[in-house]
């Protein structure tokens, strides 16, 4: 299998952290390259670290070049402060880098968006992500990987209280057998499995993995 070049969108969140890690130790990839708003202590030999504005992004166009796009950039509300704030980083950073990506004939994208994604939802996270989904469909790579994950379990030390409360309740749920695709998972089995799926050869140009997919795949 040709080697391959992966950029990486969210590097520093949760997801991200999990994409690079296992990136830089599988082989199939020769060079990482991650762009993030601040310095990042992490140093290998294969990481290329892109400091950058996300509201100029064409300035760092040509930086954009490589065979696939792990985009796992997002904030929260509470942390982003508004929902226009929230929008800008959760739709126009991501929609705007992968626009360039695929200009720069980057050849797949693959994106972590949410469950119940939907942009005609009363609710504004999952009415970006289904804005998100529907705008990144249009854009000119060749293959389009969706993940619409259910809850997420997050590394120990980036986990909100209210985040262990959903997860504790989803599990409980689940243990009886009810909505069992819903079983939260870490957020190194939802990174192990994009980049497992992003090797194979895909019939589709557009794959969408909904929980209960994402669960039977192998990782």
């Amino acid at each position: 299998m040709k080697r391959k070049h992966a950029l990486v969108l969210g590097a520093t969140g949760a997801t991200g952290q999990e994409l690079v890690k296992i990136l830089l130790k599988d082989p199939i990839f020769e060079k990482v390259s991650i762009f993030v708003r601040r310095k990042v202590d992490l140093i290998h030999e294969k990481l290329n670290i892109h400091v950058i504005d996300f509201a100029e992004l064409e300035k760092y166009r040509d930086l954009v070049r490589g065979d696939i796009l792990f985009s796992a950039l997002g904030t929260t509300l509470a942390d982003a402060g508004s929902k226009d704030k929230q929008f800008l980083v959760d739709f126009s950073y991501q929609y705007d880098f992968a626009k360039i990506a695929s200009e720069n004939k980057v050849s797949m994208l693959s994106l972590v968006s949410s469950l119940g994604a939907n942009e005609n939802s009363l609710f504004f996270y999952t009415k970006i992500k289904g804005k998100l989904e529907q705008a990144v469909k249009l854009l000119n790579f060749d293959n389009i990987q969706i993940f619409q994950p259910p809850s997420l379990i997050r590394q120990p030390e980036l986990i909100r209280s209210g985040e262990k409360i959903g997860v504790k309740f989803f599990n409980t749920i689940c243990s009886f057998g009810i909505l069992s695709s819903f079983k939260p998972i870490s957020v190194n089995v939802l990174a192990s499995k994009m980049i497992e799926e992003s090797k194979l050869a895909k019939n589709n140009r557009i794959t969408i993995y909904d929980p209960k997919n994402i669960v039977k795949l192998k990782s």
